[in-house]
């Protein structure tokens, strides 16, 4: 999670799989802290960031008492579309943007990972998953402590000259 009001790293997860009950378990992770806030998520519009599960947890977790339907048959949750929907409701305390599809760009966390990846990936030496994990583990703290600042946006509109 990129923290845009700060520029910080919070809550990260690094793991061998990337599922839909992966991502659910990053986000109640994520909002540990501060459990009755008001949370906005900007996520592209991979499949588990519009999962039945993740439909669930923010029902629950916002106290909705809510017919969800079944899933591919009826209600919030019969499709991708509606589940997309209920997630970006901006009357939930806990909701989620989508990026549109092909603008990476636009999620900042994309920014991030460019640096993670010229900072530490690029010519690094891992002798195992774990000191993967470690060393990424250790250039997030880094980075929140040293380097950790809101990105400005520098595109001015102008096409570009090819």
């Amino acid at each position: 999670n990129f923290e845009v009001a700060t520029g910080r790293i919070l809550a990260p997860t690094i793991a061998a799989t990337r599922t839909e009950q992966d991502f659910v378990e990053h986000v109640e992770r994520t909002l540990a802290p501060d459990p009755k806030g008001e949370w906005i998520f900007i996520v592209d519009n991979l499949n588990t960031h519009v999962s039945a599960s993740l439909v669930r947890f923010v029902a629950d977790r916002c106290g909705l008492e809510v017919d969800l339907g079944r899933k591919g048959v009826r209600g919030i949750l019969r499709s991708m579309a509606t589940r997309a929907k209920f997630l970006s409701d901006p009357d939930h305390r806990i909701r989620f943007a989508y990026t549109p599809k092909r603008a990476s760009w636009l999620n900042q966390i994309e920014l991030w990972f460019s640096i993670l990846s010229r900072r530490l990936l690029r010519r690094g030496n891992f002798v195992s998953v774990q000191h993967l994990s470690d060393r990424i583990h250790a250039f997030i703290e880094y980075f929140n402590n040293t380097m950790a600042k809101p990105f400005k946006w520098t595109y001015t509109g102008h096409a570009l000259v090819v």
